[in-house]
C-alpha cells in the first residue's frame, strides 16, 4: 500500500510540472491583438487632366495614426475594382505622410496595368501598420471614370504661338503672290553666286555643282534643287558649261529635270546637254575621288557645294582650293561647317541654306514662310528679353502667361 501511495504522489507531481510548463504558452496565446489604426477619410477620385486617358488620381486625408502610436500607419495601399462588392486588386502603395496616388495605366488591353476608359471603377485606401495583417480599409469610393482629353490646357501658349505664326505665314504668302516685293536680307554667299557665274563665263571654264550625299527626300537636298535651278538658268543665259555629278540615282533624275526646266525657262532648251547631269556611285569616297578628278582635270572656275555633306566635305573643299576655284558652300550639317568655312570663299551656315533657296527661287510660299520665320524669331527675342527683366523684378504674373506644362 505504501508503494502505491508513492507512485500516485509521483504521478501528481509530474502532472503539476507539465501543467506549469504549458500555462505560459496558453497565457501568451490569449494576449490582446493590437488595435487597428484609424482609417483614412475624405477619399476622392478624379480623372487625370490633360492626358490621353487611362489614368485616375486618388486623394485622401491621412489616418490619425499616421506614423504615431503603437498602431502607427506605415503605408497606404490603394485598391481598385470594377464593382463595389467584388474582389479589389491592389494597384499601388505610398509611404506614410502621403495623401495622393496616380493610378496610371496603359492603353493595351492585354496588359495587366490596363485601365479602361469610360468604365465605372471603384477605389478604396487601406491604412497599413508595420504588421501587414493589421490594417483598416476606407469606405469604397465610386463610381468614377477615366477619359481622354481633346486639348491640353497647359499648352495654351504653344497653341497661341502656332496660330500667330500661321497667320503671319498666310499673310506674307498672300502678299508675295500679289507680286509685292518682300525684302530678304542679302547673304554674301547668295550675292557671290552671280559673280562666280560671271567669272566662269569670262574664263571660259565650267561650273561644278555638288548636291551633296543626301537623298531626294532630305530638306537640304530639296533646298539645293532650288538653288541649282537658279544657277542653271543663269548658266543657260550666259551659255556656260555646267557639271553636276550625282551621288544618288534618284537625285540625278530630279536634277536632270530641274536643269532641263531652267534651260527652257531661259529660252535656250537646245543648249541643254543630257550628260551634264550624271550619276557616279553611292560609295562615299569613291564618289569623292571621282569628283576630285573632275576638279583637277577640268579646272572649273566655280565650285558650288549645297546640300547634305559628311566626312568628304574637307576633301572636296581642299581639292577645289588647290584647283584655284571660287567655292561657295552651304549645309545644315553643323559638324561639317568648320571645314567649309576655312576652305571655301563663302559659306551658308545652317538655315541660311534654306533662306538662299527662298531668295534665289523667289517662290511666294517659300518667301512668305521665310518672312514669317523672321518675324517669329524677332518676337521670341523680344519675349526672352522681357522674360529676363520680369524674372529680375519678380513679375511672376508675366512669367506664368508663357508657362508650358508637359
Amino acid at each position: 500500500m505504501r508503494y502505491i501511495l508513492i507512485i500516485f504522489s509521483l504521478i501528481l507531481i509530474t502532472f503539476s510540472a507539465v501543467i506549469g510548463q504549458v500555462d505560459p504558452v496558453v497565457t501568451d496565446s490569449l494576449a490582446p491583438v493590437p488595435a487597428p489604426p484609424a482609417p483614412v477619410t475624405e477619399v476622392a477620385v478624379s480623372d487625370k487632366a490633360n492626358d490621353h486617358g487611362h489614368a485616375l488620381i486618388i486623394e485622401w486625408k491621412r489616418s490619425l495614426d499616421d506614423g504615431a502610436g503603437s498602431n502607427a500607419v506605415m503605408l497606404y495601399e490603394i485598391f481598385r475594382s470594377e464593382f463595389p462588392d467584388s474582389a479589389f486588386k491592389m494597384v499601388g502603395s505610398v509611404p506614410l505622410g502621403n495623401e495622393r496616388f496616380e493610378d496610371i495605366g496603359t492603353i493595351e488591353k492585354e496588359s495587366r496595368d490596363y485601365i479602361p476608359d469610360n468604365t465605372n471603377l471603384y477605389y478604396r485606401v487601406d491604412a497599413v501598420t508595420i504588421d501587414p495583417v493589421v490594417r483598416t480599409s476606407s469606405e469604397v469610393y465610386g463610381p468614377v471614370q477615366s477619359y481622354s482629353n481633346w486639348f491640353h490646357k497647359g499648352r495654351v501658349p504653344v497653341l497661341t504661338a502656332v496660330l500667330i505664326f500661321g497667320a503671319l505665314m498666310v499673310y506674307f504668302v498672300s502678299v508675295a503672290r500679289k507680286g509685292t516685293e518682300l525684302y530678304v536680307r542679302p547673304l554674301a554667299g547668295i550675292a557671290a553666286v552671280d559673280d562666280a557665274i560671271g567669272r566662269a563665263t569670262e574664263m571660259g571654264r565650267p561650273i561644278l555643282y555638288i548636291l551633296g550625299l543626301g537623298t531626294a527626300d532630305m530638306i537640304s537636298t530639296i533646298a539645293s534643287f532650288t538653288i541649282l535651278s537658279r544657277v542653271a538658268k543663269q548658266v543657260a543665259e550666259y551659255q556656260t558649261e555646267l557639271i553636276v555629278p550625282c551621288y544618288d540615282p534618284i537625285v540625278m533624275t530630279v536634277a536632270q529635270e530641274v536643269v532641263k526646266s531652267s534651260y527652257l525657262d531661259a529660252g535656250h532648251p537646245d543648249n541643254y546637254k543630257e550628260d551634264s547631269v550624271f550619276y557616279i556611285t553611292t560609295n562615299q569616297f569613291a564618289y569623292v575621288a571621282a569628283v576630285n578628278g573632275i576638279m583637277l582635270r577640268d579646272l572649273p572656275a566655280t565650285n558650288v557645294y549645297m546640300g547634305k555633306f559628311y566626312a568628304e566635305s574637307l576633301i572636296l573643299a581642299e581639292t577645289g582650293a588647290v584647283a584655284g576655284s571660287i567655292q561657295i558652300a552651304g549645309t545644315d550639317e553643323v559638324g561639317q561647317l568648320p571645314f567649309f568655312i576655312v576652305a571655301c570663299d563663302y559659306t551658308l551656315i545652317g538655315e541660311e541654306l534654306y533662306a538662299a533657296s527662298a531668295y534665289l527661287g523667289r517662290e511666294p510660299i517659300m518667301l512668305g514662310s521665310l518672312k514669317a520665320q523672321d518675324y517669329a524669331k524677332a518676337a521670341v527675342i523680344v519675349l526672352m528679353i522681357l522674360g529676363l527683366l520680369a524674372i529680375n523684378v519678380h513679375l511672376n504674373a508675366f512669367i506664368e502667361i508663357f508657362k508650358v506644362v508637359d
